[in-house]
């Protein structure tokens, strides 16, 4: 990845500004479109905030081994000669994982949208990346619960700046740092705590990181999705069982395929259970 030193951007003590226990990384993805499954990332830009108060800038152009469509060009304004050259993901995977080992994630729509993409193109590498053990904290839900704007209108609201470069990686991830900070020195009622941040930024108790399995009130497993919305997914699976068939052949992302399975799982180890008794 290409390294750039980002200090000069923020505060000299930005990383010691937000209350941190481990790394926490802002991260923002360009990509070929919004398709988790079937799009590709494009470009990665990630700021790593450390506990000891450095701060390291990282933003890598990935050739996505396809062609950019043309409405994902005149957003990001990346092209395929821009890519042709570079790395694929495969390519860095491995010392991109390396890099996010045991760090938290911030972005703006990150939990919907740019976890779910790192973490598919992870699977597609042949990379496993535990993502579970990380709090992730989404500046687009803190701004919405608190002013419902866009990120450009956010980072004007917040840092009384214009958001020069727009939908750049790099662009959007400095401002989605800068907004967070301004949101903790702005509202006294916001945790200073990367977990309690995590907590608030979320707006359902995800089992997988797309959110097609929640857990409700009770902390039992429920669909959160189509025609067994708000349904416990055990129940489900034991008594539609083409339903886990068409969740395994479906366009859904490997993560969520996965949690899927591991409830699937779980209710024929119930099952046996009950049988022996």
């Amino acid at each position: 990845m290409i390294l750039s030193l980002a200090q000069n951007q923020y505060s000299p003590n930005i990383a010691r500004e937000i209350n941190l226990k481990r790394p926490l990384i802002f991260f923002d993805l360009e990509t070929t479109g919004l398709n988790i499954t079937q799009d590709r990332i494009v470009e990665i830009s990630m700021i790593k905030l450390n506990p000891d108060g450095t701060v390291i800038e990282k933003t890598r152009r990935v050739n996505p081994e396809r062609p950019i469509p043309a409405e994902a060009t005149a957003v990001h304004h990346i092209t395929d000669d821009d890519v042709k050259n570079e790395p694929t993901f495969r390519q860095i995977a491995r010392s991109l994982e390396q890099f996010i080992a045991g760090c938290d994630f911030a972005g703006f729509n990150s939990n919907r949208f740019d976890v779910p993409m790192l973490s598919e193109e992870f699977f597609r590498a042949g990379i496993s990346v535990n993502f579970r053990k990380a709090h992730f904290i989404d500046v687009q839900t803190i701004f919405h619960k608190k002013e419902q704007r866009t990120l450009s209108a956010a980072y004007r609201f917040y840092c009384d700046k214009d958001l020069e470069g727009a939908h750049s990686a790099a662009a959007d991830t400095r401002a989605t740092v800068e907004i967070l900070k301004a949101q903790l020195d702005r509202y006294a009622d916001l945790p200073n705590d990367i977990e309690e941040l995590s907590r608030y930024s979320t707006q359902n108790r995800n089992v997988d990181l797309m959110g097609r399995l929640v857990y409700n009130d009770k902390g039992e497993i429920v669909i959160n999705f189509g025609k067994y919305k708000g349904r416990v997914a055990e129940e489900v699976l034991s008594t539609d069982t083409g339903f886990y068939s068409w969740i395994c052949q479906a366009d859904f992302s490997q993560d969520t395929k996965n949690a899927f399975t591991n409830v699937m799982l779980s209710a024929k180890e119930k099952k046996k259970g009950n049988a022996k008794r």
